[in-house]
């Protein structure tokens, strides 16, 4: 029965994953079926995020109220029915709010996911289930990709969405046919939760719409997103003042002005972001090399074995005195990660970056339980209550986090790719012996097919001007690297000072002997 849990827990989890994975790998694809611009293809993906930030706040209490089984099973349902509309949409608007509602139904099913792994655990190892409950939900974006390719094969880009349909399905009839455990079912909701969803939801959907299009729209050129912010702004505020006064609040809003509170958002917020340097810098400078899906395929499959060890070392070391390290020791491994990147050429290729983002991936698989369960323990030691506050704080640090890398990074390597590309094509001087000769070369390239030597030698200047682009977005990715890790370094001093703070704390006060380990080290 444990091993059934846990394999019904790795279909779920696929199931609530692998969509937006799919998505995301195959935009460019998508984008050219339905004839989409750049920014309308970006609306896609953020559109999925967007619902998805903020469905926990009105989830966790539903599962309580409701039971884990009801919850369960309507979830899988509402995604299935989701998944069959992608099958009958042709438009691009229908195809956004399709998203838009996919993202709000998988958040039970990503709960659901850990809640049948941790059932494959006896509970002296429910921390070594954490971790592989966890470690499973990060291996969707390599396995996506790896899948894309076979997939596209079979078909246009609604093949991906018959393969998704499908995993929904199987996913229903093994939930249905493998329950969970009855849970303790308590009357939660109030009317007041509804009127915070109704603010909060959409406060985090606008900063994630602003951090999904900034780069794609430029921050400077679009009036609307100043605008949107200061809606979100007054949103996060009425939220904040409502909460703060009721007396059995949805958000605990004392707690998230607690040093422990922010503590946990910037931790968290900031390993995101400094994670999402691999999809967006690594990938993109492959991609921007000539690299496709066909030639990404090992490179990936090396991403999704750095997880695996990630997380297995996780599982492997766990004791709560260990959490700590085990979280510096991410750290460790991103700044290692994009300093090995950081002297990359136009002759880089997949493997030589393999060593590099296998760290940064095993860094991914080894950094989120121990960050998970130090702040579950210590907002538990504040009551249950608390815990729907936990919830939501995780769910929207991972999830702004992984928009706010490439929004960063993206503009960072934007702004360093046109001013290398000022210096490079300020020293291309015609009458500069070395260009000359470069045009020449270039120039021969296209003699068998063009003998007009006036064209030949503009089609030279275009090859070089290309050359000259490359070459800069090559620097400007490695200056992305670098300040990867300069931040790394910076969250491991942090971190560092943090740990050394709290052990002097301990030693001045020790725990009486009644306390637990968990306590002790928390």
């Amino acid at each position: 029965m444990r091993v059934l849990y846990l394999a019904v827990g790795l279909l779920v989890s696929a199931a609530a994953g692998l969509g937006n994975a799919l998505v995301s790998a195959n935009l460019p694809q998508i984008q050219g079926e339905l004839g989409l611009t750049p920014v309308e293809g970006a609306w896609l993906p953020a559109a999925y995020v967007m619902t998805n930030i903020s469905a926990n706040l009105i989830l966790m209490k539903a599962r309580q109220q409701f039971g884990m089984r009801t919850f369960a099973e309507w979830g899988i349902v509402a995604y299935l029915a989701v998944t069959g509309l992608y099958l009958i949409v042709s438009g691009y608007h229908a195809a956004v709010l399709v998203r838009a509602v996919a993202g709000f139904a998988s958040a039970p099913l990503s709960t659901l996911a850990i809640f049948y792994v941790l059932q494959a655990f006896p509970k002296a190892k429910l921390g070594q289930g954490i971790c592989i409950a966890l470690g499973i939900s990060q291996i969707w974006t390599p396995v996506a990709w790896m899948l894309s390719s076979p997939l596209l094969d079979l078909g246009d880009w609604q093949t991906l969405y018959l393969f998704e349909f499908g995993l929904a399905a199987c996913a229903l009839a093994a939930v249905i046919s493998v329950k969970l455990p009855p849970g303790i079912r308590i009357q939660v909701f109030e009317a007041k939760d509804f009127l915070t969803f109704a603010l909060l939801a959409p406060a985090m959907a606008i900063v994630g719409a602003v951090l999904a299009q900034g780069r794609t729209q430029w921050w400077t050129e679009q009036p609307w997103m100043g605008v949107a912010l200061i809606v979100a702004l007054v949103l996060f505020t009425l939220t904040w003042l409502i909460e703060h006064h009721r007396t059995n609040p949805l958000v605990m809003t004392r707690w998230l002005a607690s040093q422990d509170a922010v503590r946990f958002m910037i931790g968290a917020f900031l390993m995101r972001m400094l994670l999402s340097e691999q999809n967006f810098a690594a990938v993109g400078l492959l991609r921007q090399l000539g690299m496709g899906p066909d030639q990404l395929q090992l490179f990936y499959l090396i991403m999704l074995l750095g997880i695996a060890t990630g997380t297995a070392i996780s599982a492997l070391t766990f004791k709560p005195k260990a959490l700590p390290l085990q979280i510096l020791s991410a750290v460790v491994l991103v700044i290692i990660g994009s300093l090995l990147d950081r002297d990359a050429t136009s002759m880089t290729r997949p493997h030589d970056m393999m060593l590099s983002q296998f760290l940064i991936a095993a860094a991914a698989g080894l950094f989120m339980a121990p960050l998970l369960i130090i702040t579950v323990m210590k907002a538990l030691g504040r009551g249950a209550d608390h815990i729907v506050t936990y919830a939501v704080l995780f769910s929207a640090t991972q999830a702004l986090g992984g928009l706010a890398g490439p929004a960063v990074y993206g503009t960072f390597q934007q702004v360093r790719e046109h001013e290398y590309s000022g210096q490079i094509t300020a020293n291309l001087v015609p009458s500069d012996p070395v260009v000359a000769q470069r045009l020449a070369i270039q120039g021969q390239v296209y003699a068998p097919v063009i003998t007009d030597p006036v064209r030949r030698q503009a089609q030279g200047v275009a090859l070089l001007a290309q050359t000259a682009t490359r070459e800069a977005h090559v620097r400007a990715y490695n200056d992305v690297f670098t300040l990867n890790a300069i931040i790394a370094s910076l969250f491991l001093l942090y971190g560092v000072g943090l740990v050394a703070v709290a052990a002097r704390k301990a030693k001045q006060n020790p725990k009486p002997a009644g306390a637990s380990a968990g306590a002790a080290a928390v």
